[in-house]
């Protein structure tokens, strides 16, 4: 298995930015009539990770996870960051290719 880091070009710098999951989310409960002190930390999928890109990003993630999932599967890194998993290194050719065809220079993959 390959793993790519995944990168958009940001909104207001024009840089190539990507998500880093610094800490699972903290899913806590309430109720009507009692106080519930649970929180449960739950890490975020690459799905989800990649569409907390929305607004930060110049292109929108609904259109990269298609592109992405046509080659690959998106996955969180070991340290937080937003990867894909390919499982060899043509695919990862290939996978850079229609990214640069559809969206050019916006969305791009680095180790």
């Amino acid at each position: 298995m390959i793993q790519l880091r995944l990168f958009g070009r940001c909104r207001i710098y024009h840089d190539p930015v990507s998500p880093v999951l610094r800490q699972p989310a903290q899913i806590g409960w309430d109720a009507w009539f009692r106080k519930i002190d649970l929180t449960t930390p739950r890490r975020f999928k690459g799905k989800e990770l990649l569409f907390r890109t929305r607004g930060w990003w110049t292109v929108e993630p609904e259109e990269i996870a298609e592109i992405v999932e046509a080659y690959g599967r998106l996955v969180v890194g070991n340290e937080g960051e937003l990867m894909v998993e390919l499982d060899n290194l043509s695919k990862a050719g290939t996978l850079s290719a229609a990214l640069k065809e559809r969206f050019g220079d916006q969305v791009l993959i680095a180790p």
